[in-house]
């Protein structure tokens, strides 16, 4: 692969960065000094905020699904979920040879986490005060760090794949940012814990932030021996394509056999819905005063009266790797190693449809079923307003660590990995599923319609997208790094036809085509 040893210049680059960093703190103490010269009170805000927290407040607040709605979307921007993008997102720079890339994303989401508190210290304004509170923060309001989070994570992703897309897809993925960044801030003004002035604070100094470390990495370029970039649409680092892109040929296609597979798996979750919602009901009214209900419900009884402070704090432990932040954050560092070794987006996209899929019946069989939590002492006040029946937690981790153990059987030679990937499989899910009942949130039949829900639902995935279908074998050679097109892109269009039909005699013998 193509690359220049990525130490020269990086003392500049981190010298310049935490320059512009403390630049961007002065920039919110200026903010401070303005809105006292305008209201006249440190800290404080004009009425228009105050009016749209409160009727934002008023309008959210009566109904409950909504609510756990917005806090779903706003753990996009959670500092948890947004380290583990940047982590991903690094770690697939290594694998694929991209040192001075991973080194700019790391630093620039490290200067995210900075510049929050910094900024929220200096300033020092007071969170809303509103009717109903949707959600417990304790920290000073501006700037929201969701906001600059969000921005700083999601745009270094955006910048880095920049080389990567055509015309058309650059201004879709720019557009699906954007979209993304205002429905995180959208949350936390939904949520009652910002002002609309916290939000655009926070996308103006994470977007400025962003720009002071492009710059700073075009002269670590430069110090490196590496010429300018050329103009902005070329990218931070145009020569990166070559090596980032997949595979040849491993892009998806627009046929009627991707349209098939989509109908299969729409009806195969519309049936799957049913078959849940048909449990549920039996949990819930068929069966409701008979001998199977009281077992369950004695069952949850022991289980609490049996509990200890340790077991409690045990329970907690083992029951995070089936919590939201938890899944979306081991779920992108599981597609960007996929996409790493791979080199394609078949198993990136099993993944996401394993994991949206299950999410999707989990918050609608829950909505519907409406099944309450065992009348427990000592529950968790912060609990979710969803129903007892399913698990999310545990039909989360069945569908993670089943999907990943898919994957690692399917293109992994060594009997280690996938002797790993198996039991993982199957521990972590009954360590979650237990540490639920324990806990006292779950019935034991919630725990059952948990496997109902994610076991089927993998297996049709599987067996619709055959995610291991013509994959190379991890552990193989990483494939070499083409020459660099005009413009910054891998290639021309020509050229990669020439190369495709230069392959075709050879592809025909391959075990491995692309997919």
């Amino acid at each position: 692969m193509t690359g220049v040893p990525a130490r020269p210049g990086l003392g500049r680059f981190l010298g310049r960065s935490s320059a512009a960093a403390m630049a961007l703190v002065a920039a919110a103490v200026g903010f401070v000094l303005l809105t006292a010269a305008v209201t006249g009170r440190p800290g404080r805000v004009v009425g228009a905020d105050g009016w749209l927290a409160d009727r934002l407040n008023a309008l959210v607040s009566p109904h409950p699904v909504l609510v756990q709605a917005l806090r779903v979307v706003t753990m996009l921007g959670d500092t948890p979920v947004l380290g583990l993008v940047v982590t991903a997102l690094a770690a697939y720079l290594v694998l694929r040879g991209r040192a001075r890339l991973a080194g700019y994303a790391v630093v620039t989401g490290l200067g995210g986490l900075v510049l929050t508190p910094a900024a929220k210290d200096l300033v020092g304004r007071l969170r809303p005060v509103v009717d109903v509170p949707l959600a417990a923060v304790g920290d000073p309001s501006f700037p929201s760090g969701h906001a600059l989070g969000s921005t700083v994570a999601y745009g270094v992703v955006l910048m880095v794949a920049w080389p990567l897309l055509g015309r058309r897809a650059r201004i879709g993925a720019a557009a699906a940012t954007v979209a993304l960044l205002v429905a995180v801030g959208a949350t936390r003004l939904a949520l009652g814990v910002h002002y609309l002035s916290d939000v655009v604070g926070g996308w103006m100094l994470g977007g400025l932030w962003l720009a002071a470390t492009a710059v700073a990495f075009a002269g670590w370029r430069r110090a490196g021996g590496l010429p300018r970039s050329g103009a902005l649409g070329a990218g931070l680092e145009p020569e990166s394509a070559a090596d980032l892109e997949p595979a040849p040929g491993s892009r998806p296609t627009h046929d009627r056999h991707a349209w098939q597979a989509a109908a299969v798996l729409v009806v195969g979750w519309v049936l799957l819905l049913g078959v849940l919602l048909a449990l549920g009901r039996l949990v819930t009214d068929v069966l409701a005063g008979t001998a199977v209900i009281d077992f369950s419900s004695d069952v949850t009884r022991w289980v609490a009266l049996n509990r200890t402070p340790l077991t409690v704090d045990l329970a907690h432990a083992a029951s995070l790797p089936g919590g939201t932040p938890a899944v979306i954050g081991q779920g992108l560092l599981a597609a960007a190693v996929a996409l790493a070794l791979l080199r394609r987006w078949r198993p990136v996209l099993f993944l996401a449809l394993v994991l949206v899929g299950e999410l999707a019946l989990f918050l609608t069989t829950a909505t519907i079923i409406d099944r309450t939590r065992p009348q427990l002492p000592g529950l968790d006040p912060a609990l979710p307003p969803t129903s007892s029946f399913p698990s999310g937690h545990l039909s989360a981790a069945l569908s993670l660590y089943g999907a990943v153990a898919v994957l690692v059987l399917a293109h992994a030679r060594a009997r280690l990995p996938r002797v790993l990937a198996v039991a993982a499989a199957v521990v972590v899910p009954f360590a979650v599923g237990v540490s639920r009942l324990h806990l006292g949130v779950h019935h034991p039949l919630d725990l059952l319609g948990s496997l109902v829900l994610a076991l089927p639902w993998l297996l049709l995935v599987r067996a619709v997208l055959r995610p291991g279908r013509a994959a190379p074998v991890v552990g193989a050679p990483l494939p070499r790094a083409r020459p660099v097109g005009s413009g910054g892109r891998a290639s021309s269009s020509g050229d990669r036809q020439r190369r495709n039909g230069a392959r075709g005699s050879s592809a025909s013998s391959s075990p491995c085509s692309p997919c």
